[in-house]
C-alpha cells in the first residue's frame, strides 16, 4: 500500500503531534490545502534524501541549507517543530515544498517511518540488548549462534551496522529513528528474519526506538556511566532510561547477577514473560555451573530445564561467561537448539573485543578491547591480573570529548589499582583538545602510579608494546576503548586512522 502526505497528516493528527501545515509557503500555514504526494522514505541527513522523501529538520547544528540540499535530491515534504519552523521562515527551500509543524520532533520522527516503510518489524524477530557493558559481545555471540543454526541475522550496534543491504562501521550504538527503521526495512527486504541490536540509554531516553516492539529485551547489568550535561544528569536518569526497554518488549531476559537486580526484575514484569540467567545462581532459569578458565578461554556447563550441556568460549575474561550465558539464554528463548548454541559460542569472535595478539617470543601479550567505563574496566583489569599474575600491565586509553565526563576521574582510579604503567591518549576528542582531556585523566591518577601522556594514539600504542618494566620481563598491554574502529571523532569529522587491532598486528607480527 502506498503512503501519501495525507496519510502522514492523519497519523500525526491522531497522535496529537500536528500543529499546522504549510501548503506551499510558510505565510499560508494552515490555509492552503496540503498537496498529495507519494511518500517513500524518511531522512534526517540531506545526503540520504531521495525522490519521495520526507525530510526531518532537527538538531542544534541544523542549517536551512540542508533542507535545500534535501529538496534538490527529491524530498517532497519537510517536518519541523515550531522553533525550527521559525528558523526556516526566510528559507527559499522551506517555501519550495510543503511543510509540517509538529509539537515534538523526536516523537514525530519515530512515528512516521513505520508507516512510510510498511511496518517492516512485523516480518522480523527483533532482539534488543541493553546494559552498561557487554552489549556488543552478547550481540556478536548471539549472531554466531544463529549462524551455527543456519540463520543469518542483521546486527546493529556500536561496532558495526549490517542489515543485509548496507554494511559499515557504526558511529552510534543505536541510530536515530529514521535510520533505525531503514535498517529494519532493509533486513526484511534482504530476506533476513532477525535483527539483533544494541539499545543505548540515549536511544531509550530520546525515543529513537519509540514504537518498536522487541520480541526479546535483554538487560545485562548497570553501572555508572554517561553522566554529563549532554547525556544523563545523574545515575537515576541513566538507570531509569535503561529500564524503559521493558516497556516495549514481549519477553524480558534478565541477569540476576546485575547490581540492583531487584529493581531490574520489578521493571521487567511489564513484559509478558521474564526469563532469568546467572552464573552459579540456583534461582536462575538458565545458569552456568562448573566454570573453568584459562588464558585462552572458558568452559562451563549450560544448565536449562534440568539438562546440563558443556559449552566452551574462546575469549579470555571471566565476565565473558556472563556474556555467553546471556547470548545462550536469548537463543533458548528464540527456540535455538543447544548444539547450535554450543557451536556458535565456540566459534564466536567480536571484532576488537578481547582480541589477543602475541609477540613471536611470547613476551608481549596485547589485548584489544572496547572497555570504556568503570564497570568494564574493573571486570577487565581484575581478570587480567588474576589470569596473568606474572605479567606487568600496561594500559592505553583516553576519554571521549563532550560527554561521559565522570570517566575522567573514574577510569584512572580503576586502572591505577592494577596497572604498572598507564599511557593516556586520544579517544574521540570531538570538540575538545586531546591534551586537555589527558591532563584531566593525569590529574586523577592515583599517587604512585606511573603514567605518560602521548596524545597521538598510534605512537601511544607503539610505546606501550615496546615498554619493559625490566629487560625481558613479560607484559600484558591493554589497548582500550577503540577496539577495531578505524575512525576518530575530531570536531564534526570522523577521519580514518589505523585501528588498535592493526597496530598490534603490525608491531608484534609484522602484519
Amino acid at each position: 500500500m502506498s503512503v501519501t502526505t495525507a496519510d502522514i497528516l492523519n497519523l500525526l493528527n491522531r497522535e496529537g503531534l500536528l500543529v499546522r501545515w504549510a501548503g506551499s509557503a510558510l505565510e499560508n500555514i494552515g490555509v492552503e490545502p496540503f498537496p498529495s504526494f507519494a511518500v517513500t522514505s524518511c531522512a534526517i541527513d540531506s545526503r540520504a534524501a531521495e525522490p519521495g522523501s520526507i525530510f526531518i529538520c532537527k538538531g542544534a547544528a541544523f542549517k536551512p541549507a540542508y533542507l535545500g540540499q534535501a529538496c534538490a535530491r527529491g524530498a517532497v515534504c519537510w517536518v519541523a517543530d515550531e522553533g525550527m519552523a521559525r528558523t526556516l521562515a526566510s528559507s527559499d527551500a522551506a517555501k519550495s515544498v510543503p511543510g509540517i509543524v509538529v509539537t515534538d520532533i523526536r516523537r514525530a520522527m519515530a512515528t512516521l517511518p513505520p508507516l512510510v516503510l510498511g511496518h517492516p518489524e512485523r516480518a522480523l524477530e527483533v532482539v534488543g540488548i541493553t546494559g552498561t557493558k557487554g552489549k556488543s559481545t552478547v550481540a556478536y555471540m548471539l549472531r554466531s549462534i544463529l549462524r551455527a543454526a543456519g540463520d543469518e541475522a542483521s546486527i546493529l550496534g556500536s561496532i558495526e551496522t549490517d542489515d543485509g543491504v548496507e554494511r559499515f562501521e557504526s558511529h552510534n550504538t543505536t541510530p536515530e529513528a529514521p535510520d533505525l527503521w531503514r535498517h529494519l526495512a532493509n533486513t526484511a527486504r534482504s530476506g533476513r528474519r532477525r535483527m539483533v541490536m544494541e539499545v543505548s540509554s540515549q536511544a531509550l531516553k530520546y525515543d529513537r526506538t519509540l514504537g518498536l516492539t522487541f520480541d526479546i529485551g535483554c538487560f545485562l547489568n548497570i553501572g555508572r556511566d554517561h553522566i554529563s550535561p549532554v547525556e544523563h544528569p545523574d545515575f537515576e536518569d541513566y538507570f531509569a532510561s535503561k529500564l524503559r526497554l521493558f516497556g516495549q518488549c514481549r519477553t524480558a531476559v534478565v541477569n540476576l547477577g546485575s547490581d540492583h537486580a531487584d529493581r531490574v526484575l520489578a521493571a521487567a514484569r511489564h513484559a509478558h514473560e521474564v526469563v532469568t540467567f546467572g552464573v552459579d545462581r540456583a534461582d536462575a532459569d538458565v545458569r552456568a555451573e562448573n566454570v573453568v578458565g584459562s588464558g585462552e578461554g572458558y568452559a562451563f556447563d549450560l544448565v536449562y530445564q534440568g539438562e546440563r550441556n558443556p559449552v566452551r568460549i574462546g575469549m579470555t575474561g571471566a565476565f565473558n561467561v556472563d556474556n555467553a550465558l546471556a547470548a545462550a539464554t536469548i537463543a533458548l528463548v528464540m527456540g535455538i537448539d543447544v548444539a547450535s548454541i554450543a557451536r556458535g559460542l565456540a566459534e564466536a569472535r567480536v571484532p576488537g573485543r578481547m582480541e589477543l595478539f602475541w609477540s613471536a617470543d611470547r613476551r608481549v601479550m596485547a589485548l584489544v578491547d572496547y572497555a570504556h567505563n568503570p564497570l568494564s574496566f574493573e571486570a577487565l583489569f581484575s581478570s587480567m591480573k588474576r589470569e596473568h599474575p606474572n605479567r606487568a600491565i600496561v594500559a592505553v586509553f583516553g576519554a571521549p570529548g563532550d560527554k561521559a565526563l565522570e570517566r575522567r576521574q573514574q577510569l584512572p582510579a580503576v586502572a591505577g589499582r592494577y596497572a604498572d604503567l598507564i599511557i593516556y591518549t586520544e579517544e574521540d576528542p570531538a570538540h575538545e583538545r586531546v591534551e586537555d582531556i589527558c591532563a584531566e585523566l593525569a590529574a586523577a591518577t592515583p599517587p604512585g602510579t606511573p603514567y605518560l601522556v602521548v596524545p597521538d594514539r598510534t605512537e601511544a600504542v607503539e610505546r606501550a608494546l615496546a615498554w619493559e618494566p625490566q629487560p625481558g620481563a613479560p607484559t600484558c598491554v591493554l589497548l582500550l576503548a577503540k577496539g577495531d574502529e578505524t575512525r576518530q571523532h575530531r570536531g564534526d569529522a570522523f577521519p580514518e586512522v589505523e585501528s588498535d587491532t592493526h597496530i598490534a598486528q603490525r608491531v608484534l607480527n609484522g602484519a
